[in-house]
């Protein structure tokens, strides 16, 4: 199963879910952006090319790959949280906004979208998800 067929095709179909935020000058050489949305600093691999994301405002969709995922139980607090993991990962807490084809867009903090094999079960938009990505977070730029 993959969970994107090209950069433009995902970064298209998830454009109304991409995050809004400033993206900082990259050092020369490095593929990761520097990218501050939800109050966090976010790291990402460059999925749109060299130096097509450029310092300023800015509008990424930003996806990670899920380690571990679980929905949140009725008696548990439901309050969007998101923390850097190293370099490159998140852990949090979100909600479901949208869930397709092995991929689930979270709000925590920010909008992710998130993918995992093997699909999502008993998932669906409005349940509370907490998650844990593994490195690297991917950005494309809209």
């Amino acid at each position: 199963m993959t969970l994107e067929s090209s950069v433009e095709e995902f970064a298209s179909r998830f454009a109304e879910f991409a995050a809004s935020g400033t993206v900082y000058p990259q050092p020369e050489g490095s593929p990761l952006i520097e990218f501050v949305t939800g109050g966090r600093v976010l790291y990402l691999f460059d999925r749109s090319g060299p130096y097509a994301v450029k310092p300023g405002p800015a509008r990424l969709v930003v996806h990670g790959v899920v380690e571990e995922a679980e929905r949140l139980g009725a008696d548990e607090e439901a309050r969007e949280q998101l923390s850097m993991l190293g370099v490159s990962a998140v852990e949090g807490v979100g909600e479901v906004l949208a869930v397709s084809r092995g991929l689930c867009v979270v709000r925590a903090r920010t909008p992710l979208v998130l993918g995992r094999f093997g699909g999502w079960p008993d998932v669906r938009v409005g349940h509370w998800l907490r998650f844990r990505t593994l490195p690297p977070l991917h950005g494309f730029h809209i």
